[in-house]
């Protein structure tokens, strides 16, 4: 009886963990489409561009990914450091790409 308490309880804990992985992608964030070329060079809407020193790229999953990872082309939302540098980017979901761009 004890165990299953405990299992339930587990259980629980990791449904509430999961819920809190729910990424939100900032609304000013830019829909684009990128591809690693090479190193820290990505193509992004078909111009080479470095990424920032400290970029982040998170997949589907919200995982913290390398560039490597990008070997085909694919849509993502961004955000850019102040030297206008892609800092923060979402490989977006197919429920992600669905919904439309707020307008600007």
């Amino acid at each position: 009886m004890r165990l299953r308490v405990l299992l339930a309880a587990i259980l629980l804990l990791a449904a509430g963990a999961s819920q809190a992985q729910l990424r939100s992608i900032p609304e000013d964030a830019k829909r684009g489409e990128m591809r690693h070329l090479q190193e820290t060079v990505v193509e992004l809407n078909g111009t080479a561009v470095r990424l920032a020193p400290s970029a982040q790229i998170r997949d589907q999953s919200n995982r913290i990914v390398v560039p490597s990872m990008l070997s085909q082309t694919v849509l993502v939302k961004y955000l850019a450091d102040p030297q206008g540098l892609p800092v923060r980017i979402w490989i977006l979901t197919p429920a992600e790409a669905a919904q439309p761009d707020r307008a600007r």
